[in-house]
């Protein structure tokens, strides 16, 4: 796969801006015309609703058609040396052939943020999707084939022995750019190679999301936000709100509120009629959530809903809702990636930001306030990469998304994105007038 995708790096980066530009766009035309079959795909493949894996198309989609506008956009300077003896250029150019590793819990979206951007930017890459929820990412780059990209510009491949294959790939002088989404640990140990060959690298990280309710919040709107953000694609999201931390004043109401509708939730098959918690990605993911349920129960939270495996075919854990937790609890450290929410209380501004801070992730942030200036110290004050103010989905094709701290490095979407592929050129040439 890198053999080809080196072999064809010096063809597809003289392609001009607009040929990429016009592939892509294409692809995005394309992945619309069949937006129900990579529905059902995806609800087959890893289990979310079909609604939601329907929202997922539109989404992934998108970056195909921003980044296909993006590709003719890519800028330079032409200035004079300050001292006048000279002309500096300062261009963009591919990075060089990329390796793309993506996630099974978005395997649509994932695979276009990252190859259309490289695509756009002229780079060939070599994509290993997440062998769980491979179908996706094989179904799309054939039709990026259909398109018009060329033989050896995208390979992919797929294996369950993902270090085997995936390190000797890094370890490969001709390879220069990696980007990967998962967990922060694998992300550390891919960082560690990389560092070998000093590749360029973008990670997209694990996640600890606080979601802060405030006293003069409208409850009934943070509540359907807290749906939301918590149980799209059954909480197994990095964006995921975490922790939902609420005003002692309001704790009470906010979670009954949340609680009834959470009780109101229809499990079952991502295909079926209104479903809205389908099964995990596998039995493994089921015993994380219920460990962390169970570990939080024992500190002395409190159980308003949910919190029970479900007996039977599928990996299916019910939604669940534990107020009360105390402090120290795994639930409130670890990335749950299940349906389960956890809320704890503060008394005031301080001691809201204090405990959102309390986390080694810095990904994203909700805070749900009618209060202007109390919103902007709270985006000011809470360390992520992103912040949706009384808002529970903020991501857009045409936002820079990425997190601080240990939840990654780099941006993906928005004008940053494509810029994650190409390396800064400088050169200089006399002043013809001297």
């Amino acid at each position: 796969a890198l053999d080809a995708a080196v072999a064809a790096q010096e063809a597809w980066g003289k392609t001009s801006t607009r040929s990429r530009s016009d592939i892509l766009r294409r692809a995005f035309d394309e992945v619309q015309k069949r937006k129900d079959e990579f529905a059902l795909l995806m609800t087959i493949e890893m289990g979310k609703p079909l609604s939601e894996a329907a929202g997922e198309v539109n989404y992934g989609s998108e970056f195909l058609r921003w980044f296909s506008e993006e590709a003719v956009r890519v800028d330079g300077r032409y200035t004079e040396t300050p001292e006048g003896n000279g002309r500096m250029f300062v261009t963009h150019v591919p990075v060089g052939p990329c390796f793309l590793i993506t996630p099974w819990n978005f395997p649509l979206a994932m695979a276009t943020r990252k190859i259309a951007p490289a695509l756009a930017a002229g780079n060939t890459v070599v994509v290993k999707p997440a062998g769980l929820t491979p179908l996706t990412t094989l179904y799309f780059v054939k039709i990026l084939e259909e398109c018009g990209v060329p033989a050896g510009v995208v390979n992919v491949f797929t294996t369950s022995a993902s270090s085997a294959v995936s390190n000797p790939i890094i370890g490969d002088t001709r390879l220069r750019k990696l980007s990967f989404t998962g967990s922060t640990p694998v992300g550390i140990s891919l960082m560690k190679l990389a560092a070998d060959n000093v590749l360029r690298t973008s990670m997209e990280l694990g996640g600890n999301a606080p979601f802060v309710v405030f006293d003069d919040a409208n409850l009934d709107k943070a509540v359907d936000a807290a749906v939301i953000a918590k149980f799209r694609n059954i909480g197994q999201a990095c964006t995921a709100a975490n922790r939902f931390i609420v005003h002692e004043s309001i704790a009470e109401e906010f979670t009954t509120k949340l609680t009834e509708k959470v009780k109101a939730f229809k499990m079952g098959r991502g295909t079926e009629e209104g479903v809205v918690i389908g099964p995990l990605i596998d039995d493994k993911a089921v015993a994380k959530a219920d460990e962390l349920v169970q570990d939080a129960l024992k500190r002395g939270a409190t159980l308003r809903a949910g919190g029970h495996k479900v007996e039977g075919a599928g990996s299916f854990y019910e939604a669940t809702v534990v107020s009360n937790v105390q402090p120290g609890s795994a639930i409130l450290t670890e990335e749950i990636f299940g349906p389960v929410v956890s809320v704890i209380t503060f008394t005031d501004e301080a001691d809201a930001v204090r405990i959102a801070n309390d986390t080694e992730y810095g990904l994203i942030g909700y805070v749900f306030t009618e209060n202007l200036a109390r919103a902007q110290r709270m985006i000011e004050g809470i360390q992520t990469g992103m912040m949706g103010v009384n808002a529970g989905v903020i991501s857009n094709a045409a936002a820079p998304f990425g997190g601080v701290k240990m939840s990654g490095v780099g941006k993906e979407g928005s004008h940053e994105g494509i810029y994650e592929y190409l390396s800064t050129k400088y050169s200089m040439t006399p002043n013809p007038h001297l």
